[in-house]
Parts: C-alpha cells; sequence; structure tokens
C-alpha cells in the first residue's frame, strides 16, 4: 500500500506540464541487487549480500562498501553480465510508468550504484532517456573481471548532481521533478527533489523521505502526481 500520500500543493509536480522522473535502479527499476546477483554467480553471494545491506542502511560508506564487494568478484569472466541480465526482473509497474511519463512529455533517467554493463542494457530495454552508473575494470586480455571500479564512482553526491543536470538540461524546475529510491544514497536526491518518494525502502530511507510507496508497483508513483 502507499504510506504517505500528499495533500496537493501549488508546486506538486503535475503532468500537464514537462517534468523529470530520477530513480534508482537496485531494488527500484528491478526487483534484484545486481550485485547480489553477480555475487551469486561468483559463488560469494552471502558474503556480498551482507555487505549491501549494511551499505543500504546507510551503516557503511558506499564507496568502501562497493569497492569491498567488486574485489570479491576478480577473474569471474564477462560472460557473468549475460547469466545475471537474464534472471532479471523489471519492477511491476515500472514500464507502465515510464511509458505514462513519457505520453505527458517527461523524461526518465536512472542513477545507478551499479554497473553499466547492466544498466546499459536495461535502460534500451525500458526505453529511458538517461543513465549513469559504475563500470567495471576488464582483463581484455583474458576477458575476466579485475576487481576493479573505474573511477568515477556513482555515490549520493553524483546521483543529486545529475538529477540538477538533467532537469537543467531540458528546462524543467525543481518543482517538476521527481525522485525515487530505496536507499540510504538516494537521500539527497529525494530530499532535492520537487517530489521524493521513498520506494520499497530501508527503514531509515523511509523515516527521512517526503513520501513513501510499500507496494512492489511503481504505478504508485503516478498517485503524488497531479493529472
Amino acid at each position: 500500500m502507499s504510506v504517505h500520500f500528499p495533500q496537493y500543493l501549488d508546486d506538486t509536480p503535475t503532468l500537464r506540464e514537462p517534468g523529470l522522473l530520477v530513480m534508482d535502479v537496485d531494488s527500484t527499476l528491478i526487483d534484484e541487487e545486481v550485485i547480489d546477483e553477480l555475487g551469486e554467480e561468483a559463488g560469494v553471494g552471502e558474503r556480498i549480500a551482507r555487505i549491501t545491506e549494511r551499505a543500504m542502511n546507510g551503516e557503511l560508506d558506499f564507496r568502501q562498501a562497493l569497492n569491498e564487494r567488486v574485489a570479491l568478484l576478480k577473474g569471474m569472466p564477462v560472460s557473468i553480465f549475460d547469466r545475471v541480465y537474464a534472471r532479471l526482473h523489471f519492477t511491476n509497474g515500472a514500464l507502465a510508468l515510464i511509458d505514462e511519463l513519457h505520453a505527458h512529455d517527461w523524461k526518465v533517467g536512472v542513477v545507478s550504484g551499479g554497473f553499466h554493463e547492466i544498466v546499459d542494457r536495461l535502460a534500451a530495454d525500458a526505453g529511458l532517456d538517461y543513465y549513469i552508473a559504475n563500470r567495471l575494470g576488464v582483463d581484455e586480455a583474458h576477458h575476466v573481471l579485475t576487481g576493479d571500479v573505474i573511477d568515477p564512482i556513482v555515490t549520493k553526491d553524483v546521483k543529486l548532481a545529475h538529477l540538477h543536470a538533467w532537469a537543467d538540461e531540458n528546462g524543467i524546475p525543481r518543482d517538476q521533478t521527481v525522485a525515487v529510491g530505496d536507499g540510504a544514497n538516494d537521500l539527497p536526491m529525494i530530499g532535492a527533489a520537487g517530489l521524493g518518494i521513498a520506494f520499497c525502502a530501508k527503514p531509515v530511507v523511509r523515516a527521512a523521505a517526503p513520501h513513501s510507496v510499500d507496494e512492489r508497483d511503481l504505478r504508485k508513483v503516478l498517485d503524488f502526481i497531479q493529472r
């Protein structure tokens, strides 16, 4: 169910004007956490999942947690991405939300602490306008992962910066922006957007976000936007 519906104010986003929605990828646009799925393929799933949980709750620095998890993937063949992508699922309502926003001249982007090797494919399949993610180091001679993340890393500050940059690029005012995410590194953009929504989020995120949705149906985001 939707936990908190806003009382519509003059500056509530509306579908009657162009706008921008920016969302997280893992556990938001899709049901899975890609790093955890990669860990399962590499045989270190439980170790990676424990680090992910602490990072999502804001108990660990995101950059540190990312580097620790990616290091555990060292030596894995790049074909791991094909196997993982085949078992990912768009969150219920994700494609319907994107289609509805596009029908009203909105732009939709994702900002991910995950990886371009996966996010690029998701963006193409979903018809996204913008997307950023991290990129993993690859030993091209042996077609295996090096266990490194290539700078710059997508941090909470980078997510926030792209919310602003994409809005500015399209001349979209702040009150026509929406940010949706589930982890602690999504909080800055959730707080800065005209409408910020914690989606099936960790308790720390639900407590800090202006609005929240607890049902895994991204169409519920439309309940917060005026028509």
